[in-house]
């Protein structure tokens, strides 16, 4: 991969390409202004959002070409994403070991932003395989229904009765909806400040 930069982003676009798993393979300098970076990277990070990151870290500046120079064994593993222990198949990601903990913790954040609450606690997580590496919580909306269960009225007793009748057929159904903008807000994870 070439990338073409003015010489004050050398700086952040070798950090980029470097957070990316990049190989600096030679450094360039194609004029007193304009420097060039030649990195080997996986494509799938190239693919995912490199060319966004390298206008946002050059100012608009950089520029990149790339061409597939083969093939290369990596230890990738694949991240699901599970929302009240069900997993979502389609927030399922292969990624390299490396980088999958902050890419679950970064989906954990986003959706927990934006599904919404419900009458039950939510547990969002990441695991690779049977293992959790993320975790987020969306509390549940809270009516208390057994504060007045303390005394003698036979009313309130009921009533706590009723309650703890309604909590065992809440977990039995408890489905999460997901919004179709969660989808599309995991997409956009970014990078953790």
């Amino acid at each position: 991969m070439n990338l073409i930069q003015p010489v004050e982003f050398i700086g952040p676009v070798m950090k980029l390409c470097q957070d990316r798993r990049g190989v600096l393979v030679r450094q360039e300098y194609l004029s007193p202004t304009r420097a060039m970076l030649v990195y080997d990277l996986p494509l799938a990070e190239v693919i995912y959002d490199l060319h966004d990151k390298l206008k946002s870290a050059t100012r608009g500046y950089g520029t990149m070409d790339y061409d597939l120079v083969g093939y290369e064994a990596a230890d990738l593993v694949r991240l699901d994403i599970l929302v009240n222990n069900n997993r979502v198949d389609a927030l399922s990601v292969i990624c390299h070991r490396h980088d999958a903990e902050r890419r679950g913790r970064g989906v954990c954040k986003r959706m927990k932003e934006e599904i919404e609450r419900h009458m039950f606690e939510v547990a969002i997580q990441a695991a690779i395989g049977g293992r959790i590496v993320a975790r987020e919580t969306k509390p549940a909306m809270r009516k208390n229904v057994t504060a007045k269960c303390y005394g003698g009225d036979i009313t309130a007793s009921a009533s706590c009765g009723q309650a703890k009748r309604r909590q065992e057929t809440d977990e039995i159904d408890r489905q999460v909806d997901i919004p179709q903008k969660a989808f599309l807000a995991v997409l956009d994870t970014g990078e953790e400040k």
